[in-house]
């Protein structure tokens, strides 16, 4: 039976029990000047009330804006197929399926999650999936130093930098040494990431497209680090993969990614879900758990939980992680989207993408004192120079009802004057004409 002090003695017993003289001492850490002074709440409400004043409330934020942000999150269609499949009972209020006699629908769509990561990375294995784009490559660095038992790590300027940040937080505790390569106009510099290798690199840590949109074919990367005994991580933005080569192509060990863009909405940064996929000979020291194909006793197929090397299953010294919740959910709906759309449609919405970031690309690039930044080819993204400075530039066509882009001087102080801008298949000709009509009047008018 539950305790609950309802008397000002039981109060009191309780802090002295703790040592504290009344309830003031319980915030002491908090500032002074981050403490409520009161807490004038209204009246209650009825629940029609209550709802006419969120709506309200609602109607104050900025809406129906053009977007052309990305960085890391997209605006793209979600067909309604997933909508109507994710929002089954079966599948929005199951748990961890650890007993598979009574979970045989979440593992086999788990299972063909798996499948569908593998068929769209190029690689051999991937575990049940992860938190985010941003956890999944800090899960991969910590993977590759498990696997080579090295303690440094050579990391791309271009990757994202909240990944780079994340990355930086996960291994703050542990000798782990982390070299950051500049990149050189808008793609990987060569020289600096060679010169950066050494026989105690983990991983070679790359992002592709990167931050400012551009594509690269690291093969040549790839070939260089696995010849001083490094692993090569890519971090991809998957809606890509319906036309560029896949990672696993290019000989990357180990591919990480956001699923955000396979058919989950923005909500305001999430949820989302992360993926990673590997090669079979790294199967072990993948993180998280994965499911598996069996059979049953009388020869019917099925499936199970396996190689659960997480921290509740196995020594705590043993694991490679504790992941436990893992957007599963999240990770249903990128296997229903990229199940909708099927192999010719996913091919067909990566084309879109790339054909409308090029005609705007093209536009943007005629007005006067804009020149494009990137010198490799692109996907959906690209980075324009500005002769003003880019973060101004945005704050004034977010009052026109268009979200121009994501000024880089935000990570990268040396690029204050450019704009990373994105185009998805959402994106109108009419609505990147009117992002180029305002984006030329903000610099000149």
């Amino acid at each position: 039976m539950s305790y609950c002090p309802n008397t000002p003695d039981d109060i009191r017993e309780m802090l002295a029990a703790i040592g504290v003289a009344g309830v003031e001492d319980l915030f002491s850490p908090v500032p002074e000047e981050l403490r409520a002074k009161s807490f004038n709440l209204p009246e209650g409400m009825s629940e029609f009330e209550l709802f006419q004043r969120m709506r309200l409330l609602a109607e104050k934020n900025t809406q129906n804006l053009a977007g052309f942000i990305g960085g890391g999150y997209y605006d793209h269609c979600i067909p309604a197929v997933v909508d109507h499949l994710s929002g089954r009972a079966e599948f929005y209020t199951a748990y961890t399926p650890y007993q598979p006699e009574c979970s045989q629908g979440t593992l086999q769509a788990l299972f063909e999650y798996q499948t569908a990561i593998c068929r769209l990375t190029g690689m051999e294995v991937s575990n049940a999936s992860l938190y985010d784009g941003g956890t999944a490559l800090a899960e991969a660095a910590m993977m590759a130093l498990r696997v080579t038992g090295r303690n440094r790590l050579v990391i791309d300027g271009g990757v994202n930098p909240f990944y780079r940040e994340i990355v930086r937080t996960y291994l703050a505790n542990l000798e782990v040494e982390i070299v950051e390569v500049s990149p050189q106009q808008g793609i990987t510099s060569r020289p600096a990431l060679t010169a950066a290798l050494s026989d105690q690199t983990a991983a070679v840590i790359l992002q592709n497209p990167n931050f400012f949109g551009s594509l690269d074919d690291i093969g040549d990367l790839a070939e260089e680090a696995q010849a001083k005994g490094a692993l090569l991580i890519a971090s991809v933005y998957p809606i890509s993969l319906g036309m560029v080569k896949s990672p696993g192509e290019m000989g990357a060990d180990i591919v990480v990614g956001d699923g955000q863009s396979l058919g989950n909405p923005l909500s305001f940064g999430g949820p989302s879900f992360g993926f990673i996929a590997t090669t079979k000979k790294y199967i072990r020291n993948l993180p998280g758990r994965i499911v598996g194909e069996t059979v049953d006793r009388n020869g019917k197929r099925g499936f199970v939980l396996t190689l659960q090397a997480r921290e509740q299953h196995i020594k705590r010294h043993k694991a490679t992680s504790n992941i436990c919740s893992n957007q599963s959910l999240c990770a249903l709906r990128g296997l229903i989207f990229l199940a909708s759309m099927g192999k010719e449609g996913f091919a067909e919405l990566a084309k879109l993408n790339y054909d409308k970031a090029e005609y705007a690309k093209e536009v943007l690039g005629a007005i006067r004192g804009v020149s494009v930044l990137n010198v490799a080819t692109t996907f959906n993204e690209f980075t324009l120079a500005l002769p003003k400075d880019a973060a101004g530039v945005v704050e004034g066509l977010l009052r026109e009802g268009i979200a121009a882009g994501v000024p880089a001087g935000l990570y990268y102080p040396e690029m204050d004057h450019c704009l990373v801008v994105t185009v998805t298949e959402k994106r109108t000709r009419q609505e990147i004409g009117a992002l180029a009509k305002q984006l030329e009047g903000a610099l000149w008018s």
